[in-house]
């Protein structure tokens, strides 16, 4: 699989694994996961979709996910003060999650490209478009938030998949991935529960057994703050999407995504939770496709 070193910091090189997919004359589009989650979580019909679609894509491991680099060495972020919003405690923040994307556009040789995220991977993504907005031609982020306080809050039950206990077992490992989607997934369409067991096993295959790499992760996300005002200062073409039955992101967060970024889309599925199931596929894509247009054409964007 291909590695590159995108950036330094504490004074080690930092390296992404990577993937790109598709024809090297599509078109450019870089997608960003969430929490936790590596590369090879995307559901393999939607990339093949896209592709089919005309776009090139890179999917690509955050850093303390799959196989990029982790910071096992600098230890657990001390609970206590991240559940009192202590932006202190983070080992690193939103901003350098953003500019190893950016360092990865950089080793692709793509001067600029159409960014969706996922999660915490549109709040990569707002980042990316506030820190370096020369860099992507339009912003799609999905189930993600402000960072605002007051929007996007998780359920208890949401909350409390966040902090089950690490597997020691492929076995352990795809039961805690089913009942977190159990919690998680949507209440207006069908589960697959068969597509969550492979992303589990895919997952658990390729290693690095890290229980304090998701951790700091969450750090990152609450030292990356409040954006709105940031997120006001964009000019770009953007899709929000969120579903209204999201328990670890309340649609609010969507909502004020779209409130914050002028001229933003919302597209809000009636019955999504924190999951993409298939049968919402078709509206993504075509919205995905017209924001597309847009940053391809600024002209008409404007």
């Amino acid at each position: 699989m291909p590695k590159g070193v995108v950036r330094r910091v504490h004074g080690g090189n930092i390296e992404i694994a990577y993937e790109t997919l598709g024809d090297s004359t599509g078109i450019p589009l870089l997608m960003v996961h969430g929490l936790g989650r590596q590369y090879v979580a995307w559901h393999a019909d939607l990339l093949k979709q896209l592709i089919g679609r005309g776009y090139q894509v890179t999917i690509f491991d955050n850093r303390d996910a799959g196989q990029s680099t982790h910071f096992t060495a600098m230890g657990q972020p001390d609970i206590g003060r991240l559940l009192e919003r202590d932006a202190s405690a983070a080992v690193y923040g939103m901003d350098e999650l953003a500019d190893d994307a950016v360092g990865l556009l950089d080793l692709l040789g793509w001067q600029s490209a159409h960014v969706l995220g996922v999660s915490m991977g549109g709040m990569i993504a707002q980042t990316m478009a506030i820190r370096h907005p020369d860099r992507l031609r339009s912003l799609t982020t999905i189930m993600a938030t402000t960072g605002a306080q007051d929007v996007g809050q998780a359920t208890d039950a949401a909350m409390g998949t966040l902090l089950t206990p690490s597997a020691t077992s492929l076995e352990q490992h795809i039961e805690n991935s089913v009942v977190a989607y159990t919690v998680l997934g949507s209440t207006g369409f069908p589960l697959d529960f068969d597509y969550v067991r492979t992303r589990s096993a895919k997952e658990w295959a390729r290693g690095q057994r890290d229980p304090s790499a998701s951790i700091r992760q969450v750090a990152a996300i609450i030292a990356g703050g409040d954006r709105t005002s940031a997120l006001a200062e964009l000019r770009l073409p953007t899709l929000v999407v969120h579903g209204d039955a999201d328990p670890l992101v309340n649609v609010t967060g969507g909502r004020a995504t779209a409130a914050a970024i002028k001229g933003a889309e919302l597209l809000e599925v009636e019955g999504m939770g924190h999951d993409l199931p298939r049968e919402v596929w078709p509206r993504l894509f075509d919205r995905l496709d017209d924001v597309v247009a847009r940053g391809e054409n600024p002209r008409k964007a404007a």
